[in-house]
């Protein structure tokens, strides 16, 4: 029985060897990434999930700050996981939680400046993994505009 790929764009296209050992890679840098940025979250005090709750809190977009609802969205977690998520970022001095002025119900979630220093530096630090894996990450993207190219010829 043929396997069927979880989000099937196609027939698969033919790649080289050089094409699996850009995504083995690939692979390798993501997971090393993980590992470090869930190191320097936990040398700067938090967890690897707290760390997402703030970088998600840092980076919403909305009008109104960012929801526990959202922050649950975001962060692919139960609603009630969030709320103490939140919780332990609040008793640490990190977030704060305020009601909306447009919905009193609606609990919005704003970063401490201990909030944003903690994300400063490990952002920072993350951003100097990511720069070291810069070829790996290059080598991927053009494996993909390989494969893209090769998508639009076939449905042309």
């Amino acid at each position: 029985m043929p396997l069927k790929p979880l989000h099937p764009t196609g027939p698969a296209p033919q790649l080289s060897l050089d094409d699996f050992r850009s995504l083995g890679e690939f692979r390798r840098a993501i997971r090393e990434f993980l590992a470090f940025s869930e190191e320097n979250a936990r040398i700067q005090g938090v967890t690897a999930q707290q760390h997402q709750a703030l970088l998600a809190i840092k980076a919403h977009d909305g009008v109104e700050p960012m929801s526990i609802g959202e922050l649950a969205n975001s962060l692919l977690i139960k609603n009630h996981s969030a709320v103490g998520l939140v919780a332990r970022l609040v008793d640490r001095g990190l977030v704060r939680r305020r009601a909306s002025d447009s919905d009193r119900r609606r609990v919005l979630l704003e970063l401490e400046p201990a909030g944003e220093e903690v994300l400063d530096v490990i952002t920072g630090a993350n951003l100097g993994q990511l720069a070291s894996s810069a070829r790996s990450l290059r080598r991927v993207i053009a494996l993909l505009k390989k494969i893209e190219a090769a998508q639009s010829a076939k449905g042309a």
